[in-house]
C-alpha cells in the first residue's frame, strides 16, 4: 500500500515538472524570496535618493552616501534627466562657488528640507559623532514590511499546494485515469493520501527555503511547520473539490484563487482594523495563521499560544471537512 501511495505522489511530481503553471507554483517561494530581498529595504536603509556626478569630490559623495541612496551620472544633463523622472529624487551639482540643489518641483517638502540640511551639515563639518542622539531598535532587526510579505508568502504557499492537487486531478481526468482508482488495489483513502503529499511537501519545502533566503532561518521551525500543516488542510480540501469539479486546468486554477480573498482579507483585518472589529475574522483560518506566523517570525510566540492558534485552524478545517468530504467521495466514485 505504501508503494502505491508513493507511486501516486511520484506521478504527480512528474506531471508537475512538465506543466508550466505547476512548475511555477513549485519555484514560487524561491522567486518571491529573491523579490523580497531585492525590493524591501533594510530596517536602517534610507529612502532618500540623490543624483550626483561621478567625477565629483569622493569625500563629498561619501558624506551623502552615509545618509541617503546616491546615484552617480556622467554629466550634469544626465543628472537633470534623472531628476525629471516620475519618482522622488533630488539632484546635487557643483556650481561656480558652491553646490546647488535642484528638484523637479513635486517632491515632498520634507525630502527637499532633508537634503538641504545634509548639505548644511556637510558644509559645517557636522558628523554623526557630533550628535547626542541615541538609536534604539526595540529588538527589531528586520523591517516590518519584510516580515509581513514573508508571512503572506507562506500562506500563499499553502494555497498553491492545494492548487497543485487540483491541477494534477484535472490532468488525470483528461487522461481518463482517475476512474481507474475504483478498480485498483489502492483504496480511496490511499489515493487521497497520495494526492495530498504534493500539496503538503511543496509548501513545506518552499517555506523552509523562503525562510532561509529571507533571513528568517533562526525562527522556531517546528512551530512554523505545525502551523503550515494546519493551514494546508483547507487548501488540500479545496484542491480536491476544484480538481474533481473541473475539467480544465486554467479553470481549476482560477477557481481555487477564491481562497486568496479570505487570505488577503484576514491580513488586512489583522493589520488595519481596531480590536473591536477583529472578532469578525475569527471564523477565517487564515486570520489565526497570520497571527501565529507573525509571532513565529518575530520569535515572540510561545508554544501555548501557537498551539492554541493551531487548534483554532484545525477546528475550522474540521467543519469544512465535514461539509466537503461527501462531495469529494462522490466525485471520486464517478
Amino acid at each position: 500500500m505504501n508503494r502505491k501511495i508513493l507511486a501516486v505522489f511520484l506521478r504527480d511530481m512528474r506531471v508537475s515538472t512538465r506543466d508550466f503553471v505547476a512548475l511555477y507554483i513549485i519555484v514560487f517561494p524561491v522567486l518571491f524570496s529573491i523579490a523580497i530581498n531585492l525590493f524591501v529595504p533594510g530596517i536602517n536603509d534610507s529612502t532618500v535618493n540623490i543624483a550626483m556626478l561621478e567625477g565629483d569630490n569622493p569625500e563629498h559623495v561619501g558624506y551623502f552616501r552615509d545618509y541617503a541612496v546616491v546615484e552617480l551620472f556622467e554629466t550634469a544633463d544626465d543628472v537633470r534627466r534623472r531628476v525629471e523622472k516620475r519618482d522622488n529624487i533630488i539632484g546635487i551639482l557643483p556650481g561656480s562657488k558652491d553646490y546647488y540643489i535642484f528638484a523637479q518641483g513635486n517632491e515632498p517638502e520634507g525630502l527637499v528640507d532633508y537634503v538641504k540640511t545634509l548639505r548644511a551639515y556637510e558644509f559645517f563639518g557636522v558628523t554623526a559623532e557630533d550628535t547626542r542622539v541615541e538609536f534604539s531598535d526595540f529588538g527589531n532587526t528586520i523591517p516590518p514590511i519584510k516580515k509581513l510579505m514573508v508571512n503572506v508568502a507562506i500562506m500563499l504557499s499553502s494555497v498553491l499546494g492545494g492548487m497543485l492537487i487540483a491541477l494534477n486531478i484535472v490532468e488525470e481526468k483528461v487522461d481518463n485515469t482517475i476512474s481507474a482508482v475504483n478498480v485498483t488495489p489502492l483504496s480511496r483513502g490511499g489515493y487521497i493520501l497520495g494526492k495530498s503529499i504534493i500539496g503538503i511537501l511543496v509548501p513545506v519545502v518552499g517555506t523552509i527555503t523562503m525562510l532561509v533566503l529571507t533571513g528568517f532561518s533562526n525562527v522556531n521551525m517546528f512551530q512554523m511547520l505545525m502551523m503550515l500543516l494546519a493551514t494546508s488542510i483547507i487548501s488540500i480540501l479545496v484542491g480536491f473539490i476544484e480538481g474533481i469539479n473541473n475539467s480544465d486546468v486554467m479553470e481549476a486554477a482560477g477557481n481555487i484563487k477564491i481562497l486568496f480573498l479570505p487570505l488577503m482579507g484576514s491580513v488586512a483585518g489583522a493589520e488595519l482594523l481596531s480590536d473591536k472589529w477583529q472578532k469578525f475574522f475569527y471564523p477565517i483560518p487564515f486570520y489565526w495563521t497570520y497571527k501565529a506566523n507573525d509571532m513565529i517570525l518575530s520569535r515572540s510566540g510561545t508554544w501555548g499560544k501557537i498551539s492554541l492558534y493551531t487548534a483554532f485552524v484545525v477546528a475550522i478545517s474540521a467543519v469544512v471537512f465535514a461539509i466537503i468530504a461527501p462531495k469529494i467521495r462522490k466525485g471520486l466514485e464517478h
